[in-house]
This record gives C-alpha cells, structure tokens and sequence, in this order.
C-alpha cells in the first residue's frame, strides 16, 4: 500500500502528484494489466524477442 504523507498547508495537487509518480514508480498497474489474462511462456520470450529485434534496429538504424 502507497502511503503519501500530506504536510500542514500543503496543496493537494502536489500530494496527488507524488502518489501518481510514486504509484508509477511501483508498477503496480504494469503488474495488474500483465495479470488480466495468462500469457505462456513461449509467447512471452517471442514477445521479449521481438522488441529486442526492434530495438536493436533502431540503433543501428540511428548510427
């Protein structure tokens, strides 16, 4: 659980905005999104490979 202390006089846009980096930080919803529906293990490397491909060719390509 996220705990955001707000200080005395403190604008609650800026608290919010620390939960909101801090709640990203955590990966919490990378984590809940990846759980809605089971991904084998397969899929997962082929998927892991293919943005590795990709990334490698935007390197080279920006060379």
């Amino acid at each position: 659980m996220i705990v955001i202390p707000v200080k005395e006089g403190e604008v609650i846009d800026r608290a919010l905005k620390r939960f909101k980096k801090k709640f990203m930080k955590t990966g919490t919803l990378k984590q809940i999104r990846s759980r809605k529906e089971f991904i084998k293990k397969s899929q997962r490397m082929r998927i892991q490979k293919q943005k590795a491909t990709y990334s490698a060719k935007i390197l080279r390509d920006s060379e």
